[in-house]
């Protein structure tokens, strides 16, 4: 009975100061679920407060080391997980996530290991992952990062689906039995941003209902911008704002002039500069370290130039070794003089970061016969379906031109010598065809020029990629083979715009020691090589 009366009094005492400070906490939030809870503090608190006075201290034990297990803080349930603080952010929260796996992404319930050995848990080991904090703005991660995470893309769909979120801790191997906290879900109003290749979208597309239901909005992100005013002053102000960041010294006009004229060189177009920022802030860096290797203050034309032939330096060892095997003859290339069916083609050699041209010899022999055009190529399956395309462009061409009254009857091989790696690509199609004609008529080719451009039915010689690359290949060969005065190379007329040669290569041109000739048709390129006009077909 007189405990029931301390119990009385108690809460009589106890009430007014609880109501009083849960009335405070109801009055700064108006959300219903958060009164409902308070409620339930309130009347949790005022049923156990015999729990709230002072304990006893524990008794010592009596063997060192062995501590009883204390009891629950007092006050420990009522504490308040706050798994999301967004109140300084200005703006949508913007999260960009570096590691999606799926404890980062959707957050865990923590365990730890009391003195006893056994694993806890409690409502204050919640923990948020970047969905939720990301939750009512965006959220950004890698596509290829979070599809290889296991366990990550059925509950991002599952999330981005129901637009609720569960917090549960995610064991793949089930070392651990599940906890028994099972939070309430939340709701979310998150948009997802994967980054990733066109492939990887592609393959998601067609394998996955679920991703093009979800995923609605594609945003493409070229490679290159158009080298306009405006977009060559922000060039300018990513060059300045990497400078700044990396405490990197200061470009001088002629180093500004030089970084973007490699941009331009990038794209493999005079108009256009690359977006591929990343290279461009390497070569700042690399320029910077041989300015202050040179001990200069400023980074000038030279540095950037001198970064640029570092790193080129650094990749070209097949580049090194094909030339070698070129000046050493075991790769017979001819820079002078004349031979019938015989010229040299133009190839691009693509290690993944580092491109380059070296020349080909390409043969063309014909015959008496009814065989047509053999693909050497083709026949020993070394050939891509580009060039099979292109030698078969090369054969209605010739149908067209010549075979209007009468068929062709020939057999024809055409090779490209000592070639072992397989060869595609239809940019030789036209060098194939003057081989071809050479042949035919028995008129000599000039083997001091390098050829390269695709060919229509029409006779059209049309643009190639790889244009500066292929005429530097060829370039250095007839170098290290002594200039006449008389070598150069042709390219497809539309390919001029494309043209951004090393200025050893433009000066060398400028006074006359090597030359590039663009054409427009079959009939003006055989000029060139042959000396002898190309002429009209007689009607009648």
């Amino acid at each position: 009975e007189i405990k029931e009366e301390l119990t009385a009094l108690d809460s009589e005492v106890a009430s007014p100061v609880v109501m009083d400070s849960i009335s405070d906490i109801k009055e700064k939030f108006t959300v219903e679920k958060i009164h409902h809870y308070l409620d339930e503090v309130q009347e949790d608190i005022l049923g156990n407060l015999a729990r709230l006075r002072e304990k006893e201290e524990a008794p010592p034990s009596p063997i060192p080391g062995l501590t009883f297990p204390q009891s629950a803080d007092t006050f420990g349930e009522y504490q308040v997980n706050v798994l999301v603080d967004n109140s300084e952010t200005k703006g949508s929260p913007i999260i960009v996530e570096t590691t999606p796996n799926h404890r980062n992404l959707f957050g865990t319930i923590e365990r730890v290991v009391d003195r006893s050995g056994i694993w806890k848990t409690d409502f204050m080991h919640i923990k948020a992952g970047s969905f939720l904090r990301a939750n009512g703005g965006y959220l950004i991660f890698n596509a290829l990062d979070a599809l290889i995470e296991p366990g990550v893309w059925p509950a991002l769909k599952r999330t981005l689906k129901n637009q609720v979120m569960e917090v549960q801790t995610y064991d793949p191997f089930y070392f651990f039995a599940t906890s028994a906290l099972k939070p309430e879900p939340i709701e979310c109003n998150t948009k997802v941003i994967m980054i990733g290749d066109a492939q990887i979208y592609r393959l998601l597309y067609g394998y996955d209902d679920d991703f093009k239901k979800i995923f609605k909005i594609k945003a493409d992100f070229d490679s290159v911008m158009n080298k306009e005013a405006e977009r060559v002053n922000q060039y300018v102000a990513f060059i300045r704002k990497v400078c700044d960041e990396d405490k990197l010294r200061p470009f001088d006009k002629t180093g500004i002039a030089a970084v973007l004229e490699h941009g331009v060189r990038l794209t493999g177009r005079q108009k256009k500069l690359t977006t591929r920022f990343h290279l461009i802030a390497d070569l700042l860096r690399e320029a910077n370290y041989w300015t202050g290797k040179a001990g200069s203050d400023v980074v000038r034309e030279e540095d950037v130039e001198r970064a640029i032939e570092r790193k080129i330096y650094r990749v070209n060892l097949v580049e090194e070794k094909i030339q070698e095997m070129i000046d050493e003859g075991t790769i017979m290339i001819d820079s002078d003089g004349a031979v019938v069916g015989q010229i040299n083609g133009l190839s691009v050699y693509n290690l993944g970061d580092y491109m380059f041209g070296k020349p080909s010899r390409i043969t063309v022999k014909t015959s008496m016969g009814k065989a047509g055009i053999i693909n050497i190529e083709r026949e020993a399956e070394m050939s891509g379906p580009t060039h099979n395309k292109g030698v078969y462009i090369l054969a209605g061409y010739l149908r067209g031109k010549y075979a209007q009254d009468k068929p062709i009857t020939m057999t024809a091989s055409i090779c490209f010598e000592q070639s072992y790696s397989g060869v595609d690509g239809d940019s030789a199609s036209s060098t194939e065809i003057y081989a071809l004609l050479s042949s035919i008529s028995g008129i000599p080719l000039r083997q001091d020029l390098a050829v390269t451009g695709s060919v229509n039915q029409k006779g059209e010689v049309q643009p190639i990629g790889g244009v500066n690359e292929k005429i530097e290949g060829f370039f250095d060969v007839c170098k290290a083979k002594g200039l006449t005065g008389r070598q150069g190379v042709m390219i497809p007329h539309l390919n001029l715009d494309d043209l951004m040669l090393r200025k050893a290569i433009v000066q060398t041109v400028k006074e006359g020691k090597f030359h590039i000739y663009p054409v427009k048709t079959i009939d003006q390129g055989i000029e060139i090589l042959t000396g002898v006009k190309a002429g009209e077909r007689l009607e009648g």
